[in-house]
């Protein structure tokens, strides 16, 4: 029997990246998957990958997916996105909200761009995370993870937005993690702080040096022990790189992983002193 037999997961961002990787390493272990993005066949985005390609991926390894295509700027679309799960496979055991864009801009970024960040990388979760705890409560328990970046402690030039949106993240699943914990409902901060070669970052960063970069398949490795973690492993806003450190998992596949640089420390007072070599942006862009 594989480790979440019966157990449903609802993954936004699925139509490529950390998400698609997700998916199909959930469905590899017993999970029916919920895929939601934007990008699907009939209405791709400019970064390559869709939501049918996720699911075709799944069902043709035999596995149980499928298309919740939902624009994730809108909050009644991600309300109807957790109800349409729940439609579709009766009830919900994990949310994994993965989904995330962001424009370069600091102080200068325009606010509709802003907006869409926020909207896209704060509001969306926590919609999500309204809508579906009552079913995971109904299920009987399950979890939440949140997949965060390291802009949220470091302020790496043009993503101021972007970081805020990934440090309220944090913050508001470290709050729900306390109020569901009676619930038998775990929810934690995936920070993913080691570069992960997703195609939106990939696209994105033409001509720069790809050896120190893991596949999405080693985050996710990460998203799914973190689910198969006891409920009282929750409010923890869990590194990718001292994952790995502390916990044996998420094993290096890329071409170099001697070069990969420890993350950043958050900054706590005065100004940062940046790094260049650490200042190319470790975290995949996604636009959906």
């Amino acid at each position: 029997m594989s480790t979440f037999d019966g157990r449903v997961a609802l993954v936004t961002g699925a139509s490529r990246g950390i998400g698609a990787a997700t998916a199909v390493a959930l469905a590899a272990e017993g999970c029916a998957v919920a895929c939601a993005a934007r990008s699907t066949a009939d209405a791709p985005q400019r970064t390559p990958g869709t939501l049918d390609e996720t699911v075709a991926r799944i069902t043709d390894a035999g596995g149980d997916a499928r298309s919740i295509p939902t624009n994730l700027a809108d909050p009644d679309e991600v309300a109807a996105m957790v109800d349409r799960t729940v439609e579709q496979f009766g009830r919900l055991d994990f949310l994994i909200n993965n989904a995330a864009v962001t424009f370069v801009g600091d102080l200068d970024i325009p606010r509709h761009r802003y907006e869409l960040v926020m909207a896209v990388n704060t509001t969306a979760p926590l919609v999500a995370m309204q809508r579906a705890v009552p079913h995971l409560r109904s299920a009987g328990g399950g979890a939440i993870v949140n997949v965060s970046s390291v802009a949220a402690l470091h302020p790496y030039p043009g993503l101021m937005a972007y970081g805020m949106s990934k440090a309220a993240l944090e913050r508001a699943t470290v709050d729900v993690a306390r109020q569901v914990q009676g619930d038998g409902i775990a929810a934690n901060v995936f920070r993913v702080d080691v570069p992960v070669a997703s195609e939106g970052f990939v696209a994105n960063t033409p001509g720069v040096d790809r050896s120190t970069w893991e596949p999405c398949e080693v985050a996710a490795e990460g998203i799914v022990w973190l689910l198969q973690q006891p409920v009282t492993f929750s409010g923890r806003l869990c590194s990718m790189w001292a994952l790995r450190r502390d916990h044996g998992i998420m094993a290096s596949r890329a071409a170099d992983p001697a070069g990969q640089l420890p993350p950043p420390q958050a900054a706590t007072s005065g100004l940062v002193e940046t790094d260049p070599a650490r200042d190319v942006f470790e975290e995949p862009y996604a636009d959906d």
